[in-house]
């Protein structure tokens, strides 16, 4: 009975996708898809101008169709990422007309007394503990200001400080169910709450952030450099001193407030993320009265481009049955092999998941999963392999640049702040990162569930 299920769940879902063109067009798909990486990786073409011309040549040979680009759930633009990303950017770029970001720099260099580490591990605390609560991409959003102001008065190296932020984003990210987007889905496809998230997934969260502080200590050891004029100079500041308008920062406050609970209830509100990110940003521009000029310049509308490329290239890859393929090579090759299985997904997630974005990937092979689900002998066996695919996928996001929406905004703030963050200098990180966090939680897999 489970295994028909099963197999009229993958049906529907591959109807929901559409159906396989060609063996031809599937090669095309992964060569173009191929260069494309191979050119972002080596940044010999800038990137936004590589995602174009990838989507480009995959709608005009009809890889992709037309339609599907603008409309397609599972092989089009997904506008709810984009629009949850406009509408943080605008209510960031409103936010930071009123000076705060320099005022909790400047409290964070006072609470770390300018010491290089200390800072480092404070911030990283601070993104940890927020992302499971605001999103990943959001949190880094807020915090990446505050580190530049930061960072600029101490006379630091930006760029270590924000390859960390995103790496801890996605590990803290991983712990609840509106934490990272991936989860969202996941909780969606699998009919896992808030709870089960908080139960099953907290507590390696935990430890791996724990262990990804020990490690950072010895990866980012250069950038510990501690200038003690600098420091002396930010302990004599004043924080409240840069805040410009204290009556529009109370207003804005306000206004983040209501997003962030929307966020967290926006299952019992039937809205999704990006709809309350898009009335926060309309809210936060009507009480503030701040110019169209000045938040709209906040805007990174660059890394909004590129996720608009990135998402139709997948797009091609899914069209074309590659990622059908994958699953059914997966499927075929774990049987009834359930520890198996639970260990194809946290590796093979946390692999294919670096070379894409995590949230088209995991919208992609959810369904894959929910075949291999269906014959489980119980509940407790198919629960562990969503939580192999959800630890994978988010953890995976660490791998390289451009594998977690998290990486792509942190590389968008760097650049617009003239301390561009390299594909390579990231990814260097985040490998050995994604290899120690993936590892220890396929050990924390095996340990609870079988």
């Amino acid at each position: 009975m489970r295994q028909a299920s099963g197999l009229r769940q993958r049906d529907r879902a591959r109807s929901a996708r559409g159906s396989p063109v060609n063996g031809l067009g599937a090669i095309l798909a992964v060569v173009i898809f191929s260069v494309a990486f191979f050119l972002i990786a080596t940044e010999r073409v800038h990137r936004v101008a590589v995602v174009l011309g990838a989507a480009g040549l995959m709608v005009a040979l009809r890889l992709v169709p037309g339609d599907d680009v603008f409309y397609s759930e599972h092989a089009g633009i997904d506008w709810g990422v984009i629009f949850l990303l406009l509408g943080m950017m605008i209510i960031v770029g409103v936010i930071k007309q009123t000076g705060v970001f320099e005022f909790l720099g400047i409290w964070a260099g006072k609470r770390s007394r300018g010491r290089p580490y200390r800072l480092f591990v404070l911030l990283m605390i601070i993104t940890a503990v927020a992302s499971p609560f605001l999103d990943n991409v959001t949190t880094v959003m807020l915090v990446a200001p505050v580190t530049m102001a930061i960072c600029q008065k101490l006379d630091l190296a930006a760029a270590p400080y924000l390859i960390a932020e995103a790496l801890a984003s996605n590990i803290g990210g991983a712990a609840t169910l509106i934490g990272d987007p991936p989860n969202i889905i996941i909780g969606r496809r699998a009919g896992l709450s808030f709870n089960d998230f908080i139960l099953h997934m907290t507590p390696i969260v935990v430890v791996l952030f724990v262990l990804f502080v020990l490690m950072a200590r010895v990866m980012f050891r250069r950038a510990f450099v501690h200038h003690p004029d600098r420091a002396e100079a930010v302990m004599r500041l004043n924080g409240r001193d840069e805040i410009k308008d204290p009556a529009l920062l109370a207003r804005c406050l306000v206004v983040l407030a209501l997003v962030m609970v929307g966020f967290a209830l926006h299952h019992v509100l039937h809205l999704e993320p990006s709809v309350i990110a898009l009335l926060g940003a309309g809210l936060m521009v009507l009480v503030s009265g701040v110019k169209a000029s000045e938040y709209l310049a906040e805007v990174e509308w660059s890394t909004l481009v590129f996720f608009m490329g990135l998402f139709v290239m997948v797009g091609g890859l899914v069209e074309t049955g590659v990622i059908d393929r994958i699953g059914e090579w997966a499927v075929g090759a774990v049987g009834d092999n359930y520890f198996l299985a639970a260990s194809a997904l946290i590796f093979g997630s946390a692999g294919l998941g670096a070379f894409f974005d995590n949230i088209p990937y995991v919208a992609t092979m959810a369904p894959v999963v929910e075949e291999l689900v269906a014959p489980a002998p119980d509940a407790g066996t198919g629960q562990a392999l969503w939580w192999a695919f959800a630890l994978g996928a988010d953890l995976g996001g660490n791998g390289t640049a451009v594998a977690a929406s998290a990486n792509v905004v942190v590389l968008g703030v760097a650049a617009q702040n003239g301390q561009p963050i390299s594909f390579w200098q990231f990814t260097r990180y985040g490998i050995v990162t994604t290899l120690v966090t993936v590892t220890t939680a396929w050990a924390y897999v095996w340990l609870r569930y079988f």
